[in-house]
């Protein structure tokens, strides 16, 4: 009886020990991403799961909030920025492997919910008009202090004269995907964006948008970067982010192809 025990006992060992061992060598990347890619990324990061059994766990917010929390220790593998501008003040202050690489060339869009019925133009002379003629109520931006594309949209705004006469109604988003939900909402009439966020599948229904000519503002250069303590795992994520399957996704969702460097 006792042998019989012994061996019963020595088969659920065995049958469990290589389980166990999966789960202590099991790999996870953390990766920091601007808000602008929360519908582009999940797709390349599905089919890099599936074939290599690396668990990639994400973490969305504006450029700069997540420049703030690496530099304040937060364990992340990678960092893909809307901005290189923060990619470079953490290479500075020796927090990354290198200086990294552009991934994709952001662009910018005026949108307003598919309840609106104001003209939209690449001009923005709807807008004009109706902010002339005391109709516009809430027009939403990302924050520019800490989200790029608050900072371009204010950039763009400003060159063409808008600035100013839009104070009274600007909501800010923390980041510019939060942006995108009050520009949509029933209390406004719209707002500048991520054209990555305007063309996403789940939101066709509910949005109009027309593209912003990047001459208005600054290039949005999107650079991404090993930070300190990346692993294999996260060089391998790495690696795939610049293959050319990798840019097309991003190219479907708006996104211009940006040569590495």
């Amino acid at each position: 009886m006792m042998v019989m025990l012994f061996r019963r006992r020595a088969l659920q060992c065995a049958t469990l020990w290589p389980m166990a061992a999966l789960a202590r060598t099991a790999e996870v990347v953390r990766v920091a991403a601007a808000s602008d890619l929360q519908f582009a990324l999940p797709q390349v990061l599905q089919a890099h799961e599936r074939r290599t059994g690396t668990r990639v766990v994400v973490s969305y917010a504006a450029s700069g909030q997540l420049a703030m929390q690496i530099q304040h220790g937060a364990p992340f593998d990678l960092f893909l920025s809307a901005d290189e501008a923060f990619v470079q003040r953490l290479q500075r202050a020796g927090l990354t492997q290198d200086e990294g690489t552009l991934y994709a060339l952001g662009r910018l869009a005026l949108v307003a919910g598919k309840q609106t019925d104001w003209p939209l133009d690449a001009a923005l002379q709807g807008l004009r008009q109706r902010l002339a003629q005391g109709q516009l109520r809430r027009f939403a931006l990302a924050n520019p202090r800490i989200a790029p594309y608050g900072m371009r949209a204010q950039e763009a705004l400003q060159a063409m004269g808008l600035w100013q006469g839009l104070q009274p109604h600007l909501v800010w988003g923390e980041n510019v995907a939060q942006a995108m939900q009050f520009a949509l909402s029933a209390e406004a009439d719209g707002g500048v964006v991520a054209l990555s966020l305007a063309v996403a599948p789940p939101l066709r229904t509910r949005v109009r948008y027309v593209a912003i000519a990047p001459r208005w503002h600054r290039p949005l250069r999107q650079r991404m970067v090993r930070l300190r303590r990346a692993s294999a795992a996260a060089q391998a994520l790495y690696a795939e982010l610049q293959q050319p399957h990798a840019r097309e996704v991003l190219a479907a969702h708006g996104f211009g192809m940006a040569q590495g460097g």
